[in-house]
């Protein structure tokens, strides 16, 4: 596909290009533009829509954009709206459309653009559901659904689940009760004909749903109704688990002067994750079972034993009670679970749910037919690091036979189909690359997806046949892209990035050929400069028989013959991908690494082991031993950089945020002389602070895995710190605690080092929002390397 853009959008006078400052860079980038965010097609395919931020305000405006003129125009969300949202469903026919809008839940008749407001109340309305007949809608409202009659509008209530016991219920025996009983026959005609009373009433509301009591024993966390609306599924965990200790975080810069706090987030193996059962609801009947998984493959298994036994050993050395620990370290009797996701076929006879250990090392995806509490196992991955939290997704198909789903069992994330009792799944999609972000189409033909099947780095749409056949590619622009399926799955709304562009969309057939361009948001100002656009180079490894994908940023008048100092930057999340074609999520860093390059500094920025894009293997490669992996591959980025690219070794600086600023730690630490300096922003210290759906991932628990721990954090080798440190913390942020830096910068003094400094910024989370604070740890930044480098 080529790129067809409309003349009114080139139209202008061309803007002189500046020279980018620090000021320029860090400032709030509405200078940049405002790219369009969250788009989806018109009910009827003449128009799309998009959210764009208004600037100088954190206000998302909607936009509908005209196909046929080009021209967008503002929505006024003050009027009832006369189109379906993003999130939108449709009954099977595709007669009906419903969404919610500001919490109320709207109809709208696809014949005739007729649209009505099923409710409007202030109670938050949610998850519309359309019955498999197509006659009725659902949706929920505080805990039960409610069921909308399309053709009389009626509203009835369908669900009345209670928690606690039931008061009708008759006691279990006492003697003392009996006796009563027998005794005093005012009292059995007293509670009869209160009994009597009440079945009248229910009698005369016969349209309203008894009560379905729970018990004391469950904590509902989700609910989900069949669309044939007779049965119910809920996921829930006990009533009484203990959720764990939250943090309690300080803000010191407050309107009325005095220090606030809040609670955030638990920590790893801290009752962060709880375990999960799901309840099976017969609506009809007034009764519920628990789905009862003692049978499923692996279940009864421990794949931590090995560690466990380990453990002991390690905590005992440690000076720890042995018989303490083994308490602790002991297995459960069944690996507990949690439910990832449950979806009922579109007939409401199957509910295709996914489970996850809660050791993460399997994935499970079972059918359970409605009204029998039996399962069948349909597909089950198994990890011996982790379960990637990401490429999970699945469906039905509208002959609620079919399930598509994603899996890493080939070594990378592919699609697959299977077909329910038909024997084994079927791989539809097969190579080394990824493919992720499926859509079917309306007719059910094809399954299109964005993969990297060219490039690691290069991700283009592609479409496979539902029935099997060849991989077909219908984009090829060079970027990173995204799409929407329009409502006839004939054509594309394509969202595409470049390294120096941020997203714009495009309109295509989605059988291939050009693209038209739709908006033009990157400002003029933005445009025109004249940005060092960096070099995609594998950079050989000396650990694994596959290249480090990287960028590389020279100097705009880069001399062979010359010697330069070296930056190299470290993305964070360790499982994200920043080596690739399209606008980086570290645009600030992009425009920073300009800079650098016109001050003479090569850059190097790498697509580490851990990160995203490059499959399992790459993904697990710091499996209970994060830090070390990634800083082999940042000296061989030295390495690289020396032999090809005119590197001075003795100048080489490292930086980074998050996973990047924990990397940095490691570096300096564990490799003492390789790095002149280096600046950690945001970073983890140690991970037994930090979260558990993340961490225990990697390292597992602390409990069962200490040596991972103690291998993995920096804090346990803050003592190798030799070269000049600086260390940039937001106060506020929830999800690498600012006590992580307290902790660091408390070791590092009592290990009398003198090599760091600290940046605080009282009013900033992990992602800094205030553009002073960006300028400010960036300017020190700077001044870090030119000291150091130069």
């Amino acid at each position: 596909m080529a790129i067809v853009l409309a003349a009114s959008l080139c139209a202008g006078a061309v803007r002189a290009a500046e020279t980018p400052t620090l000021e320029l860079i860090m400032s709030d980038p509405d200078w940049i533009g405002a790219a369009p965010e969250n788009p989806w097609w018109a009910d009827d395919g003449t128009a799309v829509f998009y959210q764009q931020k208004r600037p100088g305000e954190d206000i998302r405006d909607v936009y509908r954009l005209d196909l046929a003129s080009g021209t967008a125009t503002l929505v006024d969300r003050s009027e009832p709206p006369t189109y379906a949202g993003r999130e939108r469903v449709h009954d099977q026919a595709r007669a009906h459309v419903a969404w919610v809008d500001d919490g109320d839940i709207l109809l709208k008749r696809l014949a005739d653009g007729a649209v009505t407001r099923v409710t409007r109340t202030v109670a938050e309305e949610s998850g519309p559901l359309f019955s498999a007949d197509g006659g009725r809608l659902f949706f929920q409202r505080d805990g039960q659904y409610f069921a909308f009659d399309i053709a009389g509008g009626t509203l009835a209530q369908v669900t009345n689940l209670q928690t606690g016991k039931d008061p009708d219920a008759e006691p279990g025996f006492d003697a003392l009760r009996a006796q009563q009983r027998r005794h005093y026959a005012t009292l059995v005609e007293s509670k009869r004909r209160a009994r009597a009373l009440e079945e009248a009433d229910r009698a005369a509301r016969g349209d309203l749903p008894r009560p379905l009591y729970l018990g004391d024993s469950y904590k509902i966390l989700s609910r989900h109704l069949s669309p044939a609306g007779e049965h119910l599924a809920l996921v829930v965990t006990a009533a009484d688990a203990n959720p764990g200790r939250a943090e309690q975080m300080p803000n010191y810069v407050t309107e009325d002067g005095y220090t606030a706090l809040r609670e955030v987030r638990t920590r790893v193996n801290r009752n962060g994750a709880l375990p999960q059962q799901l309840l099976l609801v017969s609506l009809s009947e007034g009764s519920f079972e628990t789905l009862d998984l003692s049978g499923l493959p692996g279940i009864g298994s421990d794949p931590l034993r090995a560690l466990r036994e380990a453990a002991l050993d390690w905590h005992v050395e440690a000076g720890a009670d042995r018989d303490q620990v083994a308490k602790v370290v002991q297995a459960p009797e069944q690996r507990q679970v949690t439910i990832e996701r449950a979806l009922w076929s579109p007939d409401g006879a199957q509910l295709a749910l996914q489970l996850l250990a809660r050791d993460f090392k399997d994935r499970w995806l079972l059918t359970v037919a409605a009204g029998s509490g039996e399962w069948t196992l349909q597909h089950r991955l198994t990890d011996e690091a982790w379960i990637n939290w990401e490429r999970n997704e699945f469906g039905w198909l509208a002959d609620s036979h079919t399930l598509w789903y994603l899996s890493e069992e080939s070594g990378y994330s592919h699609l697959y189909r299977t077909d329910i009792g038909e024997g084994p799944s079927r791989q539809l999609t097969d190579g080394e690359f990824e493919a992720r972000e499926p859509a079917i189409d309306a007719q059910e033909r094809f399954a299109y997806l964005v993969a990297n099947r060219a490039h690691p780095g290069n991700y283009e749409i592609y479409r496979v046949p539902l029935a099997g056949g060849a991989l077909e590619q219908v984009t090829d622009l060079d970027g990173v892209s995204s799409f929407v399926l329009s409502p006839d799955g004939s054509r594309l709304l394509v969202s595409r990035s470049a390294m120096d562009r941020h997203a714009d969309l495009y309109l295509g057939d989605a059988a291939g050929g050009d693209l038209r361009q739709l908006t033009d948001t990157v400002s003029e100002r933005f445009a025109v400069i004249d940005w060092v656009l960096p070099e995609i180079v594998a950079v050989p490894s000396s650990h694994v028989d596959r290249p480090i994908h990287s960028k590389l940023y020279l100097p705009p008048d880069f001399d062979p013959a010359a010697r330069y100092p070296a930056v190299l930057f470290v993305h964070g999340a360790g499982y994200l991908q920043n080596v690739h074609l399209g606008w980086p999520y570290y645009f600030r860093e992009f425009m920073f690494h300009t800079l650098l390059a016109e001050a003479g500094y090569v850059v190097l920025d790498m697509d580490y082991r851990a990160s995203e894009g490059y499959g399992r293997d790459w993904r697990t490669a710091i499996y209970r031993n994060m830090g070390h992996p990634e800083l082999e591959d940042y000296l061989d980025g030295i390495d690289f950089l020396v032999e090809n690219h005119a590197v001075d070794r003795e100048r080489v600086g490292i930086y980074g945020g998050s996973y990047g600023g924990f990397m940095t730690f490691m570096a300096l630490f564990r490799a003492p002389g390789a790095f002149a300096a280096g600046a950690a922003l945001r970073p983890v210290v140690d991970w037994m602070h930090y979260n558990d759906g993340y961490t225990a991932r990697i390292l597992n628990t602390p409990e069962v895995d200490p040596e991972a721990y103690w291998r993995s954090s920096p804090i346990s080798h803050a003592d190798g710190l030799r070269d000049p440190l600086l260390i940039a913390a937001g106060m506020q942020d929830d999800n690498v605690f600012f006590q992580d830096t307290v902790l660091l910068a408390q070791r590092l003094i009592e290990l009398k080092k003198e090599n760091f400094e600290l940046a605080v910024y009282p009013l900033e989370g992990h992602a800094f929002v205030h553009p002073e604070s960006w300028l400010d740890v960036y300017r020190r930044i700077f001044k870090l390397m030119e000291t150091h480098l130069k």
